[in-house]
């Protein structure tokens, strides 16, 4: 069974165990950790098996940004992605809410794009010879409130 929920501390190997098979290290551990105890990071379920995981935050321009969104390798296609993002999207608290990936990750591009996401622009020189691409999509529910 397929479920969305705010990750917590005991939650954190597990994610870090994921975010560790997609980059091949556990960098993000401290930063893994302070989204989970600052409530920005959301986490997909199956079967009680953490499956994939989202970070966010608000900093970027007062606006939603969705800074990371990975899920197992094993799991993909099986829209746990598209769950985390719907999730954030009945959570967000701006109006605005924005992500980005490489113009290489042609997966990625394609959930946002399935997703409502526009393309917003480009950031040259973070990763050399492969632009940022950002995304936009419009929370017209916190618009609503």
């Amino acid at each position: 069974m397929k479920s969305i929920e705010m990750a917590q501390l005991i939650d954190l190997d597990d994610i870090v165990k994921i975010d560790e098979e997609v980059i091949g290290n556990n960098s993000r551990w401290e930063y893994i950790r302070k989204a989970i105890e600052e409530e920005r990071c959301i986490v997909a379920n199956d079967k009680n098996h953490i499956v994939g995981f989202l970070i966010f935050d608000t900093h970027f321009f007062n606006c939603s940004f969705i800074s990371l969104i990975i899920v197992r390798q094993t799991e993909r296609r099986k829209r746990f992605a598209t769950l985390l993002i719907e999730y954030f999207i009945n959570i967000s608290p701006t109006m605005k809410i924005f992500s980005s990936t490489n113009i290489s990750n042609q997966r990625m591009q394609k959930v946002f794009k399935a997703n409502g996401f526009i393309q917003s622009g480009f950031i040259e020189n973070l990763d050399e010879g492969d632009p940022e691409i950002i995304y936009f999509k419009s929370n017209k529910r916190v618009a609503l409130l």
